[in-house]
């Protein structure tokens, strides 16, 4: 398997992470700056970034932007750690292109379980899933509407993969979040509006009247096939 990268400027952290992952028996590699982590990109491709949001010189969160300009680590997961526990603060960093985040202090448990969510949800299945316009293939995690490529982020492929794949029913919100982000995220139900609305905003859809992804209140949402 690929390493995970933990880029973390505090020792004592850094070293706490690499522990607890390597017990969970994972390949760990650390840095401490960002600039040291997309050196070795050049060398080695991980399986999964994980960043400090407060780095010296460069920020995790440009690194994340940097990171997601690449084609070879455009998809690759990321999860952000910050100390900062405000909804703007975790909206900004998944804007940014992360994947998920932690917010400090944490529990080993939760790390290693968001981990093998993200390291599960970034294994690819040979599905092809289609609409009228929209096309989703699953082994290449591309996505088309119209013929024309969309760029999506790693959750946000994940939502729409799970939202055609059950384009027959409205997809609870606790369903969508305990699929695609692989345990209980109660009190954390922003970040999948937070996802959705720029699902949609990448697909087209009307923010005021959406025709792809439509929002059943208080239940979750559904993907609707669009006539042509």
């Amino acid at each position: 398997m690929q390493p995970i990268y933990v880029t973390e400027d505090d020792e004592s952290i850094r070293e706490l992470i690499k522990m607890a992952l390597i017990n969970f028996s994972y390949e760990v590699k650390t840095f401490e700056t960002a600039e040291e982590t997309i050196a070795a990109c050049d060398s080695c491709l991980p399986s999964l970034f994980i960043f400090d949001i407060m780095l010296p010189h460069m920020t995790g969160l440009s690194a994340v932007t940097l990171l997601r300009s690449r084609h070879d680590t455009k998809e690759t997961p990321i999860m952000l750690l910050t100390a900062k526990d405000t909804e703007l603060d975790k909206v900004i960093g998944l804007d940014a292109g992360a994947d998920d985040y932690v917010t400090k202090p944490f529990g080993i448990m939760e790390l290693g379980a968001r981990v093998r969510a993200l390291l599960r949800r970034s294994s690819k299945e040979s599905t092809l899933l289609t609409s009228t316009d929209i096309t989703l293939q699953a082994d290449t995690r591309e996505v088309c509407k119209g013929g024309q490529r969309i760029a999506l982020s790693f959750k946000e492929f994940e939502l729409l993969y799970v939202l055609m794949k059950h384009m027959d029913r409205v997809v609870p919100r606790d369903e969508l979040l305990g699929t695609v982000w692989g345990y209980d995220y109660i009190g954390e139900t922003r970040t999948l509006d937070a996802h959705i609305k720029s699902l949609r905003q990448k697909l087209g859809d009307d923010a005021d009247n959406p025709i792809y992804i439509k929002t059943f209140r208080s239940v979750g949402y559904r993907f609707c096939e669009v006539k042509a």
